[in-house]
This record gives structure tokens, C-alpha cells and sequence, in this order.
């Protein structure tokens, strides 16, 4: 480990912000001494992480929000990373939850960054992963993700959170048996929010039958975020103790590692050249996208 990391990390340690935010850019950018700063992290350390997620329109950002005030108000230090599409057309990314929590920026408890998923389908990406893990070299109380609202598409957040939060509002009712298959699987704890809606009340009891003809028993609570309404149970929830930490530990690293691999073998692959390619071989007679593929591989 050279200087200039060890300079870093021991920095990054002390909850030096300037510090911590440059960190997270070059790991982000794949810039030096990225790797060696990375390889020189504590994989245990036991900062717990929470994941929320669910689909768009949920309330995510303003429960995010909550939950900050809840712990802030402890004097915990908690560290936030908001997960934000690509688009596939541009590449660029809106990161419009840095506007939706301007009200924290100021709050010296609370470090706030945004992330693009830079095509990653899952609401994740190597990054986040990556990214994550630096957070957790600093010494925050609690690391909070929230992920890209497209569904169910996000059960990726299962792999990297100790905890996965689902928050969904009274209007998924009709949905529910969809959500059956995808984000119920994942789930730890299940939030209504929005629950001074009509329906509320019917809808987290229908959600609550649901939930209880499972193996394990998850909470069904109910929260009216932009009021802080529901919000100090579900503070206190995620400050329980983690069920089965041992083997949960085991399936998180196991699914860190594989994300890492994969993301390590596509490293060559440069998406704008591979969709220039495309361009030109969509202009022959006989395209084939398995041909082409095939050939694009073969070139790396």
C-alpha cells in the first residue's frame, strides 16, 4: 500500500468529508489509486446497511428523508447513497435526489451522494458496491441505499443490504399479486407509505395476510413520511439486532463477489464503441446479433 493511500484512508477514517467525496469519485471513475485503496478496506467492518426500495412514486426520497431526522435527532452519523438511472440513449443521469434532500446538505450528521447505475438493470452497479464499502470505512453510525424506482427488477439490493426496506403506497393495491413474485421475495420489512390515503389501512392488512403465509415473519408498518407520521417504528426497526447475521453475511459476500466479477471481466467493454459497432453492422443484409456479438468478444 503506498502513501498517498494509506493519506486517504487514514482520512477517509476520521470522517473527513472533502476527503471522503474525492475518494468516492475516483472509485467511481476507476482513477488512482482506486484499486489499491480498495484492496486495503476492512470487509468486515459491521456498519449496518439499510436498502429502500420500490417502485416510482413511493415517497422513497421523503422517507429517506424521515429516517435521517430520526437518527440525526440520536446524534448518529449516517451516510446516504441515491441511486439514479442512465439513460441508455445519452448516458447521462438526472441525480435529482440531491434536490429532493437539500434540506440535509447542512446537517454536519449527514453526507449525501448521488450515483448513476450506468446501465446496471438491477437499481446496482459494481460501483455502488464499491462505493458502499468506503462509506463503511468511515465512522458512520448507519449507510443508507436508495435504489432506482423501476420495480421488480431491483431485487439486486437483497445482495448488498443487511436490511431491505420496500416501500410501497395504497394505490398498489391492485398490484399486489405482481409484487408477490418480484419485491417480495426480498423484502425484511414492508413500509405503506403515503397511509392517510383512502384505502391505506385495507391495503396494509390485505399486505399483512400476504406476508404471514411466509417462512419468515416480516412487518407490515405504516408511515406518512412527509408529515413523520409512523416514522420512529420504523426508526427503531432498523435499529434491531440483524437475524441470522452469520449466514447473511455469507449470502452478501457471495453475491458482492460474483457482482464484482462480473463487472471485472466487462471492464473492456466500452458501451459507446459497442453501440457504434452496432450502427455499422445494422447497415448489412445479413445481421445477426449473435454473430455480432460473437465477432465484438472475439475483438476484445
Amino acid at each position: 500500500m503506498n502513501n498517498t493511500s494509506l493519506s486517504i484512508l487514514s482520512e477517509v477514517k476520521q470522517g473527513n468529508y472533502k476527503v471522503l467525496a474525492r475518494t468516492l469519485t475516483l472509485v467511481e471513475n476507476d482513477l488512482s489509486p482506486a484499486d489499491s485503496i480498495l484492496k486495503n478496506l476492512n470487509s468486515r467492518s459491521s456498519t449496518p446497511v439499510i436498502g429502500i426500495t420500490g417502485p416510482p412514486g413511493a415517497g422513497k426520497s421523503t422517507l429517506v428523508n424521515s429516517i435521517i431526522n430520526f437518527f440525526t435527532l440520536k446524534n448518529k452519523r449516517i451516510a446516504i447513497l441515491a441511486i439514479d438511472p442512465t439513460s441508455p440513449f445519452n448516458f447521462g443521469s438526472l441525480l435529482g435526489d440531491r434536490i429532493r434532500m437539500a434540506g440535509q446538505f447542512n446537517n454536519p450528521n449527514v453526507f449525501i451522494r448521488s450515483l448513476a447505475t450506468r446501465g446496471a438493470l438491477g437499481g446496482i452497479s459494481a460501483k455502488t458496491i464499491e462505493m458502499v464499502d468506503v462509506l463503511k470505512a468511515s465512522n458512520f453510525d448507519l449507510i443508507l441505499i436508495e435504489t432506482v424506482g423501476v420495480g421488480q427488477s431491483e431485487v439486486e439490493i437483497a445482495g448488498l443490504a443487511d436490511k431491505t426496506i420496500v416501500v410501497l403506497v395504497p394505490e398498489s393495491g391492485d398490484d399486489v399479486q405482481h409484487i408477490k413474485s418480484g419485491l417480495m421475495e426480498i423484502a425484511d420489512c414492508f413500509v405503506v407509505n403515503k397511509a392517510d390515503r383512502e384505502g391505506a389501512d385495507n391495503f396494509a392488512s390485505n399486505l399483512k395476510k400476504m406476508v404471514h403465509q411466509g417462512v419468515k415473519l416480516i412487518p407490515v408498518l405504516k408511515t406518512v413520511a412527509d408529515k413523520d407520521i409512523g416514522v420512529d417504528a420504523l426508526g427503531n426497526w432498523i435499529m434491531e439486532p440483524i437475524a441470522n447475521i452469520n449466514q447473511r453475511q455469507e449470502f452478501l459476500f457471495a453475491e458482492k463477489a460474483w457482482k464484482l466479477i462480473q463487472n471485472y471481466k466487462m471492464r473492456n467493454v466500452d458501451k459507446k464503441k459497442l453501440t457504434a459497432d452496432i450502427q455499422t453492422a445494422l447497415q448489412q443484409a445479413d445481421f445477426n446479433i449473435y454473430r455480432f456479438a460473437d465477432n465484438f468478444v472475439d475483438g476484445l
